[in-house]
């Protein structure tokens, strides 16, 4: 089974609650309160997006955590990336990945396919997308027919 760590999903809940209310800076106690998470696992997880360029810290009375750009403007790719690394389905769908078969295991070219699928939609979903109460509404047929890959091109 794919699936994300929690603390992924607890990054998106948490850059999803500060995306609510983007005017103020917001206090790791008072996120993890809103959220319902622990403050250790809140905090953790706000360092990591500040280290990745997601999220901005101001210390002081009228400090806290706020976005470093619109939350249009910020992906599901970024936050993924944050928490987990890049995004690749296998070890040869990322770049400068290192695979031993890669030249010779004859699925390569599809799996970078499938993971230029995967990255292709999760860029196209936003923090402002995942922070709505709306379902978001996702294309039924992803391009990967369109994709090119580094080799072809």
């Amino acid at each position: 089974m794919l699936k994300l760590s929690r603390l992924t999903d607890y990054a998106a809940v948490v850059m999803a609650q500060i995306a609510r209310h983007p005017e103020q800076p917001h206090a790791a106690a008072e996120l993890a309160e809103a959220v319902q998470l622990p403050h250790p696992t809140v905090s953790k997880t706000l360092k990591m997006l500040v280290r990745a360029g997601l999220l901005e810290s101001r210390r002081g009375a009228q400090g806290g955590y706020s976005l470093a750009r619109p939350a249009s403007r910020i992906t599901a790719t970024d936050i993924i990336t944050a928490i987990e690394g890049p995004v690749a389905m296998t070890e040869c769908s990322q770049a400068g990945g290192d695979c031993d078969l890669a030249a010779t295991c004859g699925v390569a070219d599809n799996w970078q396919r499938v993971s230029l699928a995967i990255r292709a939609l999760l860029d196209s979903v936003t923090l402002a997308h995942l922070a709505a109460t709306d379902p978001i509404k996702l294309p039924v047929q992803l391009p990967i027919q369109s994709v090119s890959l580094a080799a072809e091109a």
